[in-house]
């Protein structure tokens, strides 16, 4: 089954129903050390985590760990360009959830991304990024506390589906025609838009199937969370885009209001149940006059479809969700991409999950983790129906490799992502109750060390780290 490695002889697999994990006290684990700085980061990580289990559940549960190789690792155990070994493929599959390390991006090799390549491999849509603030740590916001978010990423579409052709090649050169001539002329709405013939061509696909299974793990973990953060916010620029980004909106609406029909409400709908809550004698086009800006300018053919949706709404909802019942439900809104990018910095409070495509999930998650202290603290997981791995979000920094001083909290936290996600609270809240304590407490690595008032002299190593983490678990 395995060319190079070998499972542990003891621990059993993690299977999955209905997509959800099915976990043994004992699972075996695939683990990816990571390159660069994954020499240092991992055996602390481990350090952290296996301290974790054995303080909250004192020996009736424990992790087998099954070391498997990607990136630089892989290649100097199964030769060159071997970046991704089908034993660590087979492994990953095999036993459902794994961790891994930051990895180099591959010079040949025909892989563009390892971390992009295993979450198409194993069709991983989700990538959950939480961004949350723990005290002392130091960031550039001036009020870093008030953001909370979880960020829900598509993870297999968008422009990462890597279908594109350079600019040049015959196959663009076709392409370019094909549309200039041919298809754009037969679309209306594009008039007289054509292509410029020196292009690069990539394609953006988003489907109502990715995006709708996305929004139901979003609103799925909305539901798990305290009242006051149930909330999911679709992020897109559908202003612009309005077939794919705007599509991405309408089906996540579509999804919220028939899936989630009983758990949810959506913010427009909030606007006409609390128009009449206030005013129960309201009519339908006052009604539809305070949710529509300029309603007494649209034509008569638009004010009569903005009546009708009031009109439904209040008909279908209202016996379950009016007279103020919408309040304990799932809020359901969208924001413009480049908007929300200022609100999380303005109005961070306002936010829970924010579910949106791939490339716009990039930016704005790297956004937010730096308002809670950079990629340093960042965790993330790519998830599935039948697998998940969680990751370091930062890259692999090989000036520091080997040298006991980069900072785990990446690779840490990822780890309490993973424990969350199989069901061991208990261990994921004492390695957040250990990292809190030693933030507060300033000891911390040097990355953070020097940005800290006054600095911290001397920073503590990597290892060191990971006994502060422990040592604050009974705080």
């Amino acid at each position: 089954m395995y060319e190079k490695i070998a499972p542990p002889t003891t621990g059993e697999r993690i299977t999955f129903k209905d997509g959800k994990p099915i976990v043994p006290d004992n699972p075996i684990i695939p683990f990816i050390r990571g390159d660069g700085t994954g020499v240092d980061i991992w055996p602390a990580s481990q350090t952290v985590f296996d301290a974790a289990v054995a303080t909250a559940y004192a020996g009736k549960r424990q992790i087998s760990w099954f070391k498997v190789y990607a990136g630089d690792e892989a290649c100097e155990k199964y030769g060159t360009y071997q970046y991704l070994p089908q034993d660590t493929l087979t492994a990953i599959k095999e036993y459902g959830v794994a961790i891994k390390g930051p990895l180099t991006t591959p010079i040949g090799g025909g892989i563009r991304s390892l971390n992009v390549a295993l979450r198409q491999i194993f069709d991983l849509y989700a990538c959950v990024r939480p961004c949350k603030y723990y005290t002392g740590t130091p960031s550039p916001h001036k009020t870093p506390e008030k953001l909370d978010v979880i960020i829900y990423r598509e993870n297999t579409e968008d422009i990462y589906l890597g279908i594109e052709w350079r600019q040049g090649t015959e196959i663009c050169e076709k392409l370019i025609n094909l549309l200039n001539n041919d298809l754009i002329p037969a679309t209306p709405e594009h008039g007289s838009k054509q292509i410029r013939l020196d292009s690069g061509i990539g394609i953006k696909p988003v489907s109502k199937t990715g995006s709708q299974r996305l929004v139901r793990r979003a609103i799925e973990r909305a539901l798990t969370l305290p009242k006051s953060k149930q909330s999911v916010t679709l992020v897109h620029k559908g202003n612009i885009m309005k077939y794919t980004e705007g599509a991405f909106r309408d089906w996540g609406y579509e999804l919220a209001t028939s899936e989630f029909r009983q758990e949810c409400v959506t913010e427009r709908e909030s606007w006409i149940l609390s128009n009449k809550e206030r005013n129960p004698n309201i009519s339908l086009e006052d009604n539809a006059r305070e949710i529509e800006p300029g309603y007494d300018a649209l034509t008569d053919e638009k004010k009569a479809a903005v009546c009708q949706e009031v009109e439904s709404v209040l008909n279908a909802i209202w016996d379950t969700h009016g007279s103020g019942q919408w309040k304990n439900k799932v809020m359901v809104n969208d924001r413009i991409a480049d908007s929300i990018f200022q609100q999380i910095q303005t109005r961070p409070g306002e936010y829970s999950i924010l579910a949106t495509m791939n490339l716009n999930g990039d930016y704005l998650s790297d956004a937010a983790a730096a308002i809670v202290g950079g990629l340093g603290m960042g965790p993330g997981a790519n998830i599935g129906d039948s697998c998940a791995i969680f990751e370091a979000t930062h890259g692999t920094a090989p000036k520091h490799a080997g040298l006991d001083r980069i900072n785990p909290g990446s690779v840490i936290l990822s780890g309490v992502m993973m424990f969350e996600y199989m069901g061991w609270q208990e261990a994921a809240d004492l390695i957040k109750k250990g990292i809190a304590g030693a933030i507060s407490n300033r000891e911390v690595t040097y990355d953070l060390a020097r940005l800290m008032e006054p600095p911290v002299e001397p920073p503590l190593k990597c290892s060191e780290f990971a006994q502060a983490i422990i040592k604050h678990f009974n705080d």
